[in-house]
């Protein structure tokens, strides 16, 4: 059997094809395609304003900036987690906060977000961690009014809990497009708000600040006209050759949805009866967008365990990946770090989780293949 790897995009003659328009218009950078693909994303998700950007960490970045995150502004965000919710904390000038996270969905929860709120808290960062929804509305009891809920939605597009959408749960969520997503424009990111003013400034400042985008500058009446920066802004425009590909991607999203619970399913029944591994739950009246699907090793395995088991599913041509790291442990930020043991579970979920193959063309044979050596292992 050949490599099967950890993911492989879903691109079918429909990308192909609609990559062309903009190829052939001349017009390549942020323009119609991107509109489009805002619209359609913003639809899908129930909100009002939707912001494409770069990726998914430049779409954290003005979805903070916008809100007015600062310096002095603590932002509690989960350890267990990719890099870029931290960093982007940091790039506004604010201080990550770091809190743990539950074992059975790696999510953080209320009860590890009020042991880290202080004076200066301004947001907390949920991260919707491989397309499971954090419980936001509950976490929005339990926290007080004027701590402000952010989406890192990175894994959530097409999530839902009780019927609410991921992106609309929070002030404003950042999405990611990258190849290892549900969907993917190669690299790319969104954000989706139903607040006007963060969007209006968060589409500002993805144009270097300009009052006027740069379709209704070129395409404009006056060709003199150059627009207004009362904002230092940066150049985090998508372009219409990313959206193109996007426009199509997202009318395929439910169907690849579909496609993955059904492959997480197989993959739960056929691993329900291995002793020592732990495998993903879904919570009732959550719709899991299964970006990953993750598996843990139980107790008393351990790092070392688990990297053995990796090293064995490599030597038969099967691609696996640590769940996530632990932000805490990496260089960047350990010794910023305070009272790192209340972090315990974030740092076993870091140590022992394993990412399976999950995406759109693995077939029931690879997966049955993938099933079958991982079994085969014995301790």
């Amino acid at each position: 059997m050949n490599r099967i790897p950890i993911s492989i995009p879903s691109f079918g003659v429909e990308e192909f094809e609609a990559i062309k328009k903009p190829l052939l218009s001349g017009w390549i950078t942020q323009g119609e395609y991107v509109r489009e693909f805002e619209e359609r994303f913003a639809s899908m998700h129930e909100t009002k304003y939707a912001i494409a950007t770069t990726s998914c960490t430049t779409a954290l970045h003005l979805m903070l900036l916008a809100s007015g995150i600062s310096e002095g502004d603590e932002v509690i965000v989960p350890s267990f987690t990719w890099i870029a919710t931290a960093n982007a904390v940091k790039y506004c000038g604010a201080t990550p906060i770091f809190a743990d996270v539950d074992l059975e969905t790696y999510n953080i929860n209320a009860e590890y977000v009020l042991k880290k709120i202080t004076p200066r808290t301004r947001a907390v960062i949920v991260v919707h961690l491989f397309g499971l929804c954090v419980d936001v509305n509950e976490l929005r009891k339990r926290i007080p009014k004027h701590v402000e809920i952010f989406e890192d939605a990175a894994c959530a597009a097409g999530a839902s809990i009780r019927g609410q959408w991921a992106g609309g749960l929070g002030e404003a969520a950042a999405f990611s497009f990258h190849p290892r997503k549900s969907i993917t424009t190669g690299e790319g990111g969104m954000i989706l708000t139903n607040r006007e003013d963060i969007a209006d400034l968060a589409r500002k400042l993805r144009n270097h600040g300009a009052e006027i985008s740069e379709e209704e500058r070129h395409l404009g009446p006056a060709p003199y006209h150059l627009p207004e920066f009362k904002y230092v802004g940066f150049n985090y425009r998508m372009t219409d050759l990313q959206a193109a590909i996007g426009v199509e991607q997202i009318k395929k999203l439910p169907k690849f949805i579909e496609e993955r619970n059904e492959i997480a399913t197989r993959y739960s029944a056929a691993l329900s009866h291995c002793q020592w591994l732990e495998k993903p739950e879904v919570p009732e009246g959550f719709q899991h967008a299964w970006q990953s699907y993750v598996v843990r090793v139980k107790n008393p395995l351990d790092l070392k365990k688990r990297n053995q088991i990796m090293s064995i599913m490599e030597s038969k041509g099967i691609s696996t990946r640590p769940g996530t790291h632990a932000i805490h442990l990496l260089g960047a930020y350990k010794n910023e770090i305070q009272n790192s043991d209340t972090l315990i579970n974030s740092t076993k979920a870091a140590e022992t989780t394993i990412a399976l193959p999950m995406h759109n063309k693995l077939s029931r044979d690879q997966q049955e293949y993938v099933i079958r050596n991982l079994i085969d292992i014995e301790f």
